[in-house]
């Protein structure tokens, strides 16, 4: 995070008072038992690998895959001076033989699933990555859980709701994938100061004068804070019914400009900070939902969180389609992989980008 972030009254933003904390219950639970969390090393799974290894479970294994973020998750526990038995591995969540070894020497029961490929016109350009990672990696990780009787808890996001970009429809795979297994999904917002959100790169374009860029005036978002986004998982972990799916009960959206304004005076109250509208990017929705109209939900005592009833497809449906997938990504055939993305996901259409790498061979498109 960047410095001038950390101490920013974000709630003073957002106009509401904190979501309520994870009940006792929900913390003594995890206390008592070996915890797996994959992308640790990321803003929010960072923050959850710290508050769980506060509480000292039996056992804390730390999965990530960028060397950079291992090693400074490893300075932040020694500086937090945490004392609990703590393992960390630098692989990836698609490495099944790595995950086996994981849960078989370690025997975690509860699975924080963090690790994804997040960047929305990022993976417009490489959509073939976009779904190994955040589709054959999920699904890697819910067979070896399934295998030594693990449950997932699933980090999901608003854009896997009606989704237009790679990056959305692969999540939304990822979240079928673990709730037809029994598991637990938790969508969120978008969060405040989260490693290269929007609240960063508006930092950083204030520090240079500005302009902040804004896709279009309309754009709004839902949006908390890491804290909250850590509490959520927490409260979602102790939600122990068989495939839920869950998202934040919060109360309005906000207009990105009301954001970069914020940002603004908070930061350079003695400048004038121009703001321009540049335009969607691929990928990009004007608005992000939690749930798609017309399904039910149904809120969650102690009132942070609510359920949302969702279609799930059958698993052996699933496993056909992903068997199907992993052949097409296998032979970087990006126009069958997206052929497979679409019937799982129904209503997706590739953006003219992503159309753009089925052209180029599924190279990278210039950015």
């Amino acid at each position: 995070m960047i410095p001038s972030l950390a101490n920013l009254n974000w709630h003073g933003f957002l106009a509401r008072p904190p979501l309520p904390p994870p009940p006792p219950l929900a913390l003594d639970a995890l206390a008592q038992q070996p915890v797996l969390i994959t992308g640790a090393g990321g803003s929010i799974g960072s923050a959850l690998t710290l508050r769980i290894a506060a509480l000292v479970p039996p056992i804390l294994v730390m999965l990530e895959s960028s060397e950079s973020q291992l090693y400074h998750l490893n300075r932040q526990l020694a500086e937090a001076n945490v004392r609990g038995p703590m393992a960390s591995f630098l692989g990836d969540v698609a490495d099944r033989a790595l995950l086996d070894q994981l849960f078989s020497t370690y025997a975690p029961r509860i699975v924080f699933h963090a690790a994804a490929f997040k960047h929305v016109p990022l993976m417009e350009a490489h959509p073939l990555a976009a779904m190994a990672n955040n589709i054959l990696g999920t699904e890697a990780l819910v067979t070896a859980a399934a295998a030594h009787g693990a449950r997932v808890v699933l980090l999901s996001t608003d854009k896997a709701v009606e989704p237009t970009s790679v990056m959305g429809a692969t999540k939304r795979v990822a979240e079928q994938i673990v709730l037809s297994s029994g598991g637990t999904v938790l969508r969120l917002g978008n969060v405040l100061a989260s490693r290269d959100s929007v609240a960063e790169v508006f930092a950083e374009q204030i520090e240079l004068g500005g302009p902040l860029t804004i896709t279009e005036p309309a754009s709004r978002r839902y949006f908390l804070t890491v804290d909250e986004a850590v509490n959520l998982l927490l409260a979602a972990a102790a939600h122990t019914d068989a495939s839920t799916l869950l998202a934040p009960a919060l109360p309005a959206m906000h207009r990105i400009t009301e954001l970069a304004q914020f940002m603004a005076r908070e930061l350079a109250p003695n400048c004038e900070t121009a703001i321009e509208f540049v335009g969607p990017r691929p990928g990009d929705k004007e608005t992000e939902l939690l749930w798609p109209e017309g399904e039910q939900t149904k809120p969650i005592r102690p009132g942070a969180l609510i359920s949302i009833q969702s279609s799930v497809i059958s698993k052996e449906r699933l496993n056909r389609s992903l068997a199907v997938l992993r052949t097409t990504l296998d032979a970087r055939d990006l126009a069958g992989a997206l052929t497979e993305l679409r019937a799982l996901v129904p209503g997706y259409s590739p953006s003219t980008t992503v159309l753009a790498c089925v052209q180029r061979g599924a190279l990278a498109v210039s950015l």
